[in-house]
């Protein structure tokens, strides 16, 4: 066990030291070019260390709270005071850091989800939408810029939340969420949910969405250019509210994922081994499931369709790290993370911004298929 920790803490600081440096080298690439050390200078200036805490009752002379829903008032301070200029510390803390914080997550959750789901279905083909996860995200955006009326009379009670601006995040998740947890209601049967059924519904429900997805951009008219981009996978626009909700989810998610690794590495010896060995294994598959498919979703929700991040990663972490849980999960989300920001500022340097997923595709695929002819891939 010892053993197993120090090789999954040695890996992870290796791969996180990697994701520090591909997220500072990418701050500074773009067409104002800004030193490394600058951009460490930046967000060192942004570090905010809370310095006192009061309740907001007695902060406000006896009157109600300062802000709705918050009791204390925090006062920060910011230790370091580094000398930039005020354009550097505008394109990087405006323009490019939440664009490149945002890819980091949603790599971290792409790659995480991915191990999970070739590990759950022991099929080095999965990837985090084989339970049509993505597809339903697809339905739901799609609906949203198609014919946004139509998903607010649906999505009723949210409408507030859609009124903000999130409308397409919170239709594209809810499509996510939905597609995945009715493909888990049609494959379980009597509190059993056998895996091939499973992965079999999943295949169904993915192509039945995919013809939804086909006959909505038939009529998406003016919109079908803004609809083409979002399936092509993008993280223009992100901005520092998304970065925040995908900080909350992301990580959580993926610890609950960290803490069913051994879970997971008994299911590959079987169900019948499993129960056998004392795991309940109907309760972690439902666990392992519901997770992977709301991080999925979380991730598709906010950057569109990006293959190939979920299937690729796991592998290659997989040929360096063996093929136990404890240590795959960790490193994999890492690398994970740098992949996709390494992607996405490839995407974003040339003379025409592309759509991330073409970036990891034209990457994933060829390197997918070099792993398949020169290297071990070890079996499921």
């Amino acid at each position: 066990m010892t053993r197993v920790w120090r090789r999954t803490a040695s890996y992870s600081t290796a791969l996180l030291a990697l994701l520090v440096g591909v997220v500072t080298v990418s701050a500074g690439i773009g067409p104002v070019s800004v030193p490394a050390g600058t951009v460490a200078a930046v967000v060192a200036n942004a570090v905010a260390v809370p310095v006192s805490v009061e309740w907001a009752a007695n902060a406000a002379g006896g009157g109600g709270p300062v802000t709705a829903g918050l009791p204390l008032r925090v006062e920060f301070a910011h230790p370091f005071a580094f000398p930039v200029s005020s354009t550097h510390e505008a394109i990087v803390m405006r323009v490019r850091l939440p664009r490149i914080l945002l890819a980091a997550f949603v790599g971290v959750g792409l790659a995480s989800a991915g191990t999970v789901m070739q590990g759950f279905f022991r099929n080095p083909m999965a990837d985090p939408g084989i339970i049509g996860v993505s597809s339903g995200a697809a339905v739901g955006a799609v609906s949203w810029i198609v014919a946004p009326a139509g998903v607010l009379t649906l999505l009723g009670p949210l409408r507030p939340l859609l009124a903000d601006g999130a409308g397409l995040q919170i239709a594209a998740f809810c499509g996510a969420l939905g597609a995945g947890f009715g493909v888990y209601l049609i494959a379980s049967r009597d509190g059993r949910t056998p895996v091939a059924t499973l992965l079999l519904a999943g295949v169904a429900v993915q192509t039945f969405l995919g013809a939804v997805v086909s006959y909505l951009l038939l009529h998406s008219g003016e919109s079908i250019r803004r609809v083409t981009y979002w399936l092509m996978g993008h993280l223009s626009g992100a901005s520092w509210s998304e970065v925040t909700a995908a900080a909350v989810v992301v990580p959580a998610l993926t610890l609950v994922l960290f803490a069913y690794a051994r879970d997971l590495n008994v299911l590959l010896l079987g169900e019948t081994d499993a129960v056998a060995l004392g795991v309940d294994a109907e309760r972690s598959k439902r666990v392992l499931l519901a997770v992977s498919s709301v991080l999925t979703g979380a991730a598709v929700a906010v950057s569109g369709v990006i293959g190939f991040v979920g299937l690729i990663v796991p592998h290659g972490v997989r040929l360096l790290v063996g093929p136990d849980h404890r240590v795959l999960l960790p490193t994999s989300a890492l690398a994970g993370g740098s992949f996709l920001v390494a992607a996405d500022t490839f995407a974003r340097s040339g003379v025409a911004e592309l759509p991330v997923g073409i970036v990891t595709a034209a990457v994933g695929a060829p390197f997918f298929l070099y792993l398949l002819r020169t290297r071990e891939v070890y079996d499921l």
